[in-house]
């Protein structure tokens, strides 16, 4: 098994994964969304023996600057449990931290997330229709979501969508 970059002749197969994996179209039309209007700023498959079987995007968001959200993330079904999220996860924040971005803010599962070291508390105190403990957030530079201009979390415009 192998993660890459997303190339363009892969979308149709990471939208197989992603319908699959949610069994829904809402997240893979998300993902279409996000390729179009140029936010998408990392995308990853997990190869395995030439299928992709996993993925998983971040976007530029709005509000905090220089920080990513973090999702979907999709594993087909057949593979999941087995650690390829867990894997996607890992390397899409080393290259985050890589290429600068200052944080990664997610809404999911606090236990599944926590062990990434993301946490509730670091925006606990700014405003979001998604506020709540499933709202979390990765700093990738120490203290930098106290370094703020404001105190709204906004994620990419194609999220209004949902």
């Amino acid at each position: 098994m192998v993660i890459r970059d997303e190339r363009d002749e892969d979308a149709n197969n990471i939208r197989h994964v992603i319908k699959a994996a949610f069994d829904c179209e809402d997240e893979a039309d998300l993902v279409e969304a996000l390729r179009l209007d140029g936010s998408s700023k990392i995308s990853l498959v997990m190869e395995d023996e030439g299928q992709i079987i996993g993925h998983v995007m971040l976007s530029k968001m709005k509000e905090p600057t220089h920080s990513l959200g973090l999702g979907p993330i999709s594993v087909e079904p057949g593979f999941q449990g087995k650690g390829i999220g867990s894997r996607l996860i890992r390397e899409s924040i080393n290259r985050s931290k890589k290429d600068g971005w200052k944080a990664i803010i997610v809404l999911g599962e606090t236990d599944y997330y926590a062990r990434f070291g993301f946490q509730a508390n670091l925006i606990k105190d700014f405003s979001s229709p998604y506020a709540g403990p499933n709202l979390m957030a990765l700093e990738l530079q120490k203290d930098i979501l106290k370094e703020r201009d404001s105190n709204i979390i906004s994620y990419a415009p194609a999220f209004d969508a949902l």
